[in-house]
């Protein structure tokens, strides 16, 4: 989820423990514990293809959060020398703050270890873009009354609640309508006679209201629009080429299978310019895909394998106005503007 969601959500569970008994403190606690496990991108992975696989990691781990806690409220309580009655709840504070990152993470598609180091398995809900005003605002408005001297305590432990419990209905709220485009998508893909081997849901940019759906199947895949006003037979679904069988070559190569596990299946080959390009579907739309690696290279050797390079492509932010036309028009068309579907051309 972006920084301003983490230390907005951060201020309002570090009020919402001790806010009562503290005041704002808590809220600023909060809010500093919030920002903290993403520090890790600072961490100096190695490569493209590790810095991405590896983030979030051991800091978003709820299993190092129960750990590292004690220590930190030995901090806190260094500086806040007279605080000692409340130990127990700065523990609260503290483990609540760093957990409630990662859970929030947890429900973006990117993926979340959220038990490591009992297992690397990301765990990834999808139920959420990673920026939604919808769900940051109310926690952003709470933030903003901590910090306004003249509103008493017990008025803003009672405004922070009720926005904290907004938030999370808004959160509860995308998780039923996960389950309603999943029945509808279900349904679209058996009306058009489409066999998938499987697909996962995420919603577009900042809306639930609309969501892309990537499937897979053998050599082709399929983007899907459905929004929550559309009939089963009004979701959008455009089918795009895939070559996997360009990667044999290069299949036991770490960073292949590194990127495979950790695409979970939902990913692109394409040949560019000579390059092997493997692209994460999950994130971004089809011609300005957030996540692609150049794994391999033709060479008259045949494939061999690259240096893992991350290619940028270039951002189409005209297409999030349709977005919001796409939500009420199922007519509307958000297939890349190309007339060749595999997206081969160099921005």
């Amino acid at each position: 989820m972006d920084s301003l969601t983490q230390v907005v959500l951060g201020s309002a569970v570090g009020y919402a423990v001790l806010g009562n008994k503290i005041g704002r403190k808590a809220a600023l606690w909060g809010a500093a514990l919030g920002t903290l496990p993403d520090l890790d991108v600072f961490i100096p992975y190695g490569g493209p293809v590790e810095a991405f696989t590896y983030h979030p990691g051991f800091s978003h781990s709820f299993i190092v959060h129960l750990l590292i806690s004690p220590l930190i409220v030995w901090l806190i309580l260094k500086i806040h020398s007279g605080m000692q009655i409340h130990k127990a709840r700065w523990f609260w504070l503290v483990f609540l703050c760093l957990s409630t990152h990662a859970l929030l993470d947890s429900f973006t598609v990117y993926g979340t270890k959220l038990i490591w180091p009992l297992s690397e398995h990301p765990f990834a809900i999808s139920n959420i873009f990673i920026i939604d005003p919808l769900y940051t605002l109310p926690l952003l408005l709470a933030f903003l009354c901590t910090l306004i001297p003249k509103i008493h305590t017990p008025r803003i432990y009672k405004i922070n609640a009720a926005m904290l419990v907004l938030s999370s209905l808004y959160l509860c709220s995308s998780l039923i309508l996960k389950v309603i485009i999943n029945n509808k998508i279900d349904a679209a893909f058996a009306h058009k006679h489409i066999h998938i081997n499987n697909y996962v849901s995420t919603p577009a940019p900042l809306t639930t209201l609309l969501w892309r759906v990537v499937a897979m199947s053998d050599g082709q895949y399929y983007i899907s629009y459905a929004s929550v006003f559309d009939s089963p037979e009004e979701v959008t679904i455009n089918h795009y080429n895939t070559s996997p069988a360009l990667l044999n070559e290069i299949k036991n190569e770490w960073g292949v299978q590194r990127l495979q596990w950790f695409t979970k299946g939902f990913y692109s080959v394409k040949e560019q310019q000579n390059k092997i390009v493997l692209t994460d579907l999950r994130m971004g739309m089809e011609c300005y895909y957030v996540f692609n690696f150049a794994v391999g290279e033709k060479t008259n050797k045949g494939v061999q394998v690259s240096n893992f390079e991350k290619l940028n492509q270039r951002s189409n932010l005209s297409s999030l106005s349709k977005v919001w036309d796409r939500i009420w028009n199922p007519d509307v068309s958000l297939a890349p503007p190309y007339a060749d579907k595999n997206c081969m051309k160099t921005p």
